[in-house]
């Protein structure tokens, strides 16, 4: 039976859930590299992608071959994936609380880090590569990437870029209602500048200084608009499953999977795959698991599917990895804090916003807004954040609640410096040894 969008309505409305069973997922994403000279990896090299992969199965992973590549990892309710250019991405679990997110994190990276030492690799946690492009020929051997290889070009000038050249870490957190959804949807989008300057570690570009503070954030203002960017129906007093599923379904596709294939439709429409008249596939309609690949393709930094994903944040050191969720969590999951993050979102007038979001990737938390600086905001983030995480009272083993995932920050925003500008010194004092200082300082 062919869907219509009532089906497509339906889809996200199932995605909600009683509070008491809200979960939290972290993803991170991070550059592997030779210890011996700091270059990227290749994916079949005798230390590269590949062997890392079939190395970490020790641990209890599972293989994921497509195209008889092993392009993935699982276990459990986790998975670890590859990006175009070798980065790896842990993808975790839907856990209870910030305690277990991070003590997942832990673990992944003590795995890798065995592995690592015997391989005689290391993995790099920064916002955008330091050195230059990547060379083609170290693409991953990905179906889905050769697809959006091609079709990038054509809408945007950094779309590959951005495939190869980033790393991320973002928070996925439930939604009860669509009146639940629209409230943290609109905030996080008002507000994700300030936790983009927050996290930001890309000021290099091409082996200098560029003029971004988070290069990475930067690069997505060029990618594809058609994907990118902030939907305009976010800015209305209220909106609701339907107008994300509006949006979604005028944005173009790139794929359909079929028997584990991947079938090039670049640009075509789900509206007419609907109606039966995809030219590659005539007559056939698509599935919930075709909408379900479809959102995938859409990255704005705030992304709707049966949880919200928050991925507008560089990749950072360890720490940073915790304090992602626990921000997030703090500002969206108390109903006291979220009335909060509501206020200071919709105190900040649209020009200050349009401003935030264009120029917080160069200025970082030093942006002037008025008689403020982003860094003010970010301080009262992170006091709403941490009034969250106390009313959560989620205890680990010693007792201890979640605020104390917010200390890093806290240190950051005292000092008014983010990771980038710390990178920055680096280079100023060491000019012509600044790579390995930073691939040291930085490495997990």
């Amino acid at each position: 039976m062919a869907l219509n969008k009532i089906d497509l309505i339906k889809w996200f409305e199932d995605g909600c859930k009683k509070k008491t069973e809200f979960k939290i997922g972290t993803e991170h994403e991070k550059f592997v590299y030779k210890l011996s000279n700091l270059k990227p990896v290749s994916y079949e090299e005798n230390s590269g992608i590949k062997k890392i992969l079939k190395s970490l199965t020790r641990f209890g992973w599972e293989e994921v071959i497509e195209n008889n590549y092993l392009i993935a990892l699982k276990k459990d309710k986790q998975s670890i994936t590859l990006e175009p250019g070798g980065q790896l991405e842990l993808s975790g679990a839907p856990l209870d609380n910030i305690h277990k997110t991070c003590a997942e994190v832990n673990d992944h990276l003590n795995q890798l880090k065995i592995i690592g030492n015997e391989l005689d690799v290391g993995y790099l946690g920064i916002g955008a590569r330091i050195e230059g492009k990547l060379s083609e020929d170290l693409w991953m051997p990905k179906a889905r990437y050769d697809i959006m290889k091609e079709y990038m070009p054509k809408v945007g000038s950094l779309g590959l870029e951005m495939m190869a050249d980033t790393c991320t870490v973002q928070v996925n957190l439930d939604y009860s209602s669509e009146n639940d959804m629209m409230r943290k949807i609109k905030a996080a989008f008002i507000l994700q500048p300030i936790i983009s300057a927050l996290f930001s570690s890309s000021p290099f570009e091409n082996m200098k200084p560029s003029k971004f503070m988070s290069r990475r954030s930067a690069i997505w203002f060029d990618v594809d608009k058609n994907r990118c960017g902030i939907p305009e129906f976010i800015f209305n007093k209220c909106f609701g499953f339907e107008e994300w599923v509006d949006y979604a379904l005028n944005v173009p596709m790139y794929f359909v999977r079929r028997e584990g294939n991947y079938i090039n439709c670049a640009g075509e429409s789900f509206k007419d795959f609907m109606q039966g008249k995809l030219s590659i596939l005539p007559n056939e309609v698509p599935t919930l698991s075709d909408w379900e690949d479809h959102l995938s393709t859409i990255f704005t930094e705030v992304r709707l599917k049966k949880f919200i994903e928050f991925r507008g944040a560089d990749t950072g050191p360890w720490k940073n990895l915790c304090a992602l969720p626990a921000i997030w969590v703090g500002l969206l999951y108390d109903d006291e804090s979220l009335n909060k993050t509501e206020d200071l979102a919709n105190s900040i007038s649209l020009d200050d916003f349009k401003k935030m979001y264009f120029m917080s990737p160069i200025d970082g938390l030093k942006l002037k807004l008025g008689d403020k600086i982003l860094n003010d905001y970010a301080k009262d983030l992170i006091s709403i954040a941490k009034l969250g995480l106390k009313n959560r009272a989620a205890k680990d083993g010693a007792g201890n609640d979640e605020t104390g995932y917010l200390n890093h920050l806290e240190k950051i925003v005292t000092s008014g410096n983010s990771q980038a500008s710390d990178m920055l010194d680096i280079w100023k004092k060491n000019k012509n040894n600044f790579l390995s200082e930073i691939y040291k300082n930085y490495s997990y």
